[in-house]
């Protein structure tokens, strides 16, 4: 069970996971020790899995886009090994709802896009969104 510390050490990981324990203990009110010590606890209980960096992709002049995918048959194995070998699939989720997939893409041209699309309907049917504008950010 996560208490308002656990939680607030979370909240501040996710904000920037490069923090010093120093820096982290400051912004929950614990010692630097205390902090490195609750942070321990977090991972070996598998809450915190991995640490990771958060990419501004818009300033990469990438085309951020989002597929619903439709599988057309119970063998989802040829399109999950597709995605996975594609660099440009940064995050796969597995959906309920409308849909089976949902993935999260990241094409340096349309032409790029165009190509992956063709090779896409190989294994499944999408729906296509294409970011436009990010309205909320972690800061």
């Amino acid at each position: 069970m996560l208490d308002k510390t656990d939680m607030d050490i979370l909240k501040e990981l996710s904000k920037n996971s490069r923090l010093t324990m120093k820096a982290l203990g400051e912004k929950v009110h614990l010692t630097g020790q205390a902090a490195k010590n609750r942070v321990l606890k977090l991972e070996e209980e598998g809450i915190i899995e991995a640490y990771t960096i958060s990419i501004n992709w818009r300033t990469q002049q990438n085309i951020q886009t989002f597929l619903q995918l439709f599988t057309r048959s119970h063998d989802h194995e040829p399109l999950l090994s597709f995605l996975h070998q594609k660099e440009e699939i940064k995050n796969l989720f597995k959906i309920s709802g409308e849909g089976c997939y949902m993935a999260e893409g990241h094409f340096s041209s349309h032409d790029e896009l165009d190509q992956f699309l063709t090779e896409l309907t190989k294994h499944a049917n999408y729906k296509l969104s294409i970011a436009v504008k990010r309205l909320t950010h972690q800061e």
